[in-house]
């Protein structure tokens, strides 16, 4: 049986957006905050990238037709998928295959690019969806 690696790696806004909620975690329990919504966001992100590790495809794909632009030109993506996270953000990701290094070594690698980690309002904006 051929051996699964799944390499994460954040990207542009996500890894920005995700460095930016460490330092306010970081800095709320400085001050001795046990329990935030920032917290709380960060730990869902965490367990969803634990979990994305070994189940890469655990998110929800994203129809080819209904993927934004802004993924399509900025990345170059032929996939996306989308995580919920706890306050109703979600976590855009697109999976990646590279090319094989030695043929006679059986090792499926996969790549998982975190693109976004945004709120409920801005994945709605991205995504063309309007209140009715």
């Amino acid at each position: 049986m051929a051996e699964k690696k799944v390499s994460v790696k954040l990207l542009g806004e996500a890894k920005d957006e995700y460095l930016h909620l460490q330092e306010i975690v970081k800095d709320e329990r400085k001050r001795c905050i046990k329990s935030s919504f920032h917290q709380t966001l960060l730990k869902s992100i965490d367990s969803k990238l634990a979990i994305m590790k070994t189940n890469y495809d655990y998110g929800v794909q994203i129809p080819r037709r209904a993927i934004p632009a802004k993924y399509l030109q900025g990345y170059g993506v032929t996939n996306l998928w989308k995580v919920d996270l706890s306050g109703y953000w979600r976590m855009i990701y697109t999976l990646k295959q590279p090319q094989r290094e030695q043929a006679e070594i059986e090792i499926i690698s996969i790549w998982l690019d975190v693109l976004d980690i945004i709120d409920h309002p801005k994945y709605d904006k991205v995504f063309g969806y309007r209140k009715r």
